[in-house]
């Protein structure tokens, strides 16, 4: 299939010229799988084609949204509708009231929310106001999770970053970095020894509380239930971001599946239904800190754009029906099955870890447990495992630090078809070890 890119190739070559690095985020640059993007034409279903015809079996699903699978016939109702009335009216509209009232619903912890437009503007605005509430400035992140590009939270960050080999950014300035405390991901003592020191000077702890941005990695038991008491105890906010893992690891998102109500929320990807939006949302003391009602100043002219709202609206009614969660787990599971049975009967060096219908494939024989495991991880044997799958037809992302995930879209006979494609690739990659 290689030589059967040339399009691609040449969409590529322009695309540099008139764009940074020849695409507009860095996550689908394929420098670190040693090849050159793959442009997109279309979805349908399980499926995307490239502008060479080539089809693959994906488990990026635009990093996340597609959970329904490419072009669900209810999404696509109401985009068409929407299309004819206006794509935009910088006004209010009903619809953004009914999608913020589903979400309240969904989630216990939330009784309002914020619409903004992308995952990065709504961790960025969550800690504005969470600093804005508490009066305080220092904010802990954990070491690898990815919060977007927002200045205060790009330091050790995971994802793209980690992918490039950048370690914060040039233009962050010191004293906003000085701002953001890192501590490890599943270290209790990290965090109560940070508490200790500057406990009256944190607004708050921000986390993916299942992390999709180092790879797929669970929370140690008992490890979000001590975030949760450490920040009640010295009057700090938890804030979830669940751009990824919200409605997908459950309806009610991480925040359901263990059972803990952060203070402040931020959701993405599955609420825009594949279109562009974001949001943060939380207590209703702490959201009438935002304005117009309070000082805490956000503002946005697309935000709860009419075409967004009516393609997650649509999205999120389908999420109503739990069942879709428990086929969804055993899709995930029939997966899970058969990588692991791949990686022990070819004694391959590799550690598959999966919460839900978020996995990661992991090239080291250690379990990954935290940002130092995944860093120990073979990336040129990641890279070669990637173009090798591509070949076969199974679009993944192309990055070591990146979570794959499952639409309901996948049949059984394609998740038969990806767990027959790792069989033979890890068994050939194993013969080149």
């Amino acid at each position: 299939m290689g030589d059967q890119r040339k399009k691609s190739a040449k969409a590529f070559k322009k695309a540099e010229k008139v764009i940074p690095g020849g695409v507009n985020s860095p996550a689908r640059a394929f420098s670190a799988v040693e090849m050159d993007p793959i442009f997109i034409e279309k979805g349908e279903g399980a499926y995307l084609y490239d502008i060479d015809g080539n089809q693959y079996l994906d488990y990026v699903n635009s990093w996340g949204p597609m959970i329904l699978g490419y072009n669900p016939p209810q999404v696509i109702k109401k985009l068409k509708e929407q299309l004819k009335k206006g794509t935009s009216f910088g006004a209010p509209t009903e619809i953004e009231t009914e999608i913020a009232e589903l979400i309240v619903d969904f989630y216990p912890a939330v009784d309002k929310v914020r619409m903004v437009n992308s995952g990065t503007e709504a961790t960025m605005s969550a800690i504005r106001l969470a600093r804005g509430y508490t009066g305080r400035d220092k904010i802990i992140k954990l070491e690898g999770c990815y919060h977007g590009h927002g200045d205060s939270l790009l330091v050790d960050a995971g994802s793209g970053a980690a992918t490039l080999g950048i370690k914060g950014s040039p233009g962050v300035t010191e004293n906003t970095a000085k701002e953001t405390i890192v501590v490890p991901y599943n270290n209790q003592q990290a965090v109560e020894k940070v508490f200790t020191e500057y406990g009256s000077e944190i607004a708050g702890i921000i986390l993916e509380p299942v992390t999709g941005n180092m790879g797929v990695i669970g929370p140690e038991p008992g490890y979000i239930d001590f975030l949760r008491k450490i920040t009640r105890k010295n009057g700090a906010l938890l804030i979830f971001d669940e751009v990824m893992t919200g409605f997908r690891l459950a309806r009610g998102g991480a925040q359901e599946l263990y059972k803990i109500e952060p203070d402040l929320s931020t959701f993405g990807k599955i609420i825009g239904g594949g279109m562009p939006v974001g949001a943060y949302a939380g207590r209703r003391e702490i959201m009438d800190y935002v304005a117009p009602v309070g000082p805490v100043y956000q503002a946005g002219t697309l935000s709860g754009n009419p075409m967004a709202m009516q393609a997650g609206l649509a999205t999120l009614k389908e999420l109503k029906n739990k069942k879709i969660y428990t086929q969804l787990e055993a899709k995930a599971e029939k997966l899970e099955k058969g990588f692991k049975k791949n990686i022990e009967e070819l004694e391959f060096p590799a550690y598959f870890n999966r919460v839900g219908s978020m996995f990661t494939l992991f090239f080291t024989a250690k379990k990954v447990k935290n940002y130092q495991d995944v860093k120990s991880c073979d990336q040129k044997l990641f890279a070669a495992y990637f173009r090798n799958m591509i070949e076969a037809g199974i679009y993944l992302p192309p990055s070591q630090f990146e979570a794959n995930f499952i639409s309901l879209a996948l049949s059984e006979e394609n998740l038969d078809q990806t767990i027959a494609a790792n069989y033979q690739v890890l068994k050939k990659l194993k013969a080149e070890l």
